[in-house]
């Protein structure tokens, strides 16, 4: 089991993807600009009444964002994993890692319901699953989830040298402040963490995009029946 952990969370594989100078400055620049446009799209999308038919546009519109911002950066990689046969694309550890952060999350909304406050904020979240429709709400969450996971652990992780887990994180926390809801800020900063790690040992972005789909479709079909 260690040993699956540090493949999935922490093994370094060896990939030379370093950026020129110039290069690294205008991703710097592009990362950004659109994390700010990110996050107003974000807010607005949140705050639309569940239920109404705006939420799909919107919530696709920022999934455009968070696209065309990681395109427009530079180059971005799918990352390999080291197995016994070499290093290979990382398919089933993130999946199992979406699995178990799921199942965590699972356990802590069973304490979140309890507290009032944390409660109606899941709620908030929940209602647009619940009042929307089911099939129509998946597409959107994986769509959101590949976005998200192309820009900041794409884009934004290549755009900062030092620290990039770190400062992933908090940029992903931060953009999702502006929904107003505490309990996404707190899943954001989890979730950034276990992606991050997962950037910075397969060196891509398909491992941070398999977990974060996922752990979304845990959550999509899990808290509905708990709140």
């Amino acid at each position: 089991m260690l040993s699956w952990v540090r493949r999935a969370l922490w093994d370094v594989v060896p990939r030379d993807h370093r950026d020129s100078p110039a290069a690294l400055r205008r991703r710097q620049l592009v990362t950004a600009t659109f994390v700010v446009v990110g996050g107003v799209v974000l807010g607005f999308s949140l705050r639309i009444e569940p239920g109404s038919a705006w939420f799909y546009p919107a919530t696709l519109a920022l999934a455009g964002v968070w696209v065309a911002g990681a395109f427009a950066s530079g180059p971005l990689h799918l990352g390999r994993v080291d197995t016994r046969n070499g290093l290979r694309r990382p398919v089933v550890l993130p999946v199992v890692v979406g699995l178990g952060l799921g199942a965590v999350f699972v356990v802590g909304a069973l304490v979140v319901r309890q507290v009032d406050f944390l409660h109606d904020q899941v709620r908030d979240v929940v209602d647009h699953a619940d009042r929307g429709s089911l099939p129509l709400v998946a597409l959107v969450t994986l769509v959101n989830g590949v976005a998200e996971e192309l820009f900041f652990r794409g884009a934004a992780f290549a755009a900062i040298p030092r620290h990039p887990v770190a400062w992933t994180t908090l940029a992903y926390a931060i953009a999702t402040l502006a929904t107003g809801n505490l309990t996404l800020v707190l899943a954001a900063a989890l979730l950034g963490v276990v992606v991050g790690l997962e950037r910075r040992a397969t060196g891509g972005v398909l491992a941070p995009m398999l977990t974060h789909c996922t752990w979304s479709m845990v959550m999509l079909f899990a808290l509905p029946a708990l709140f």
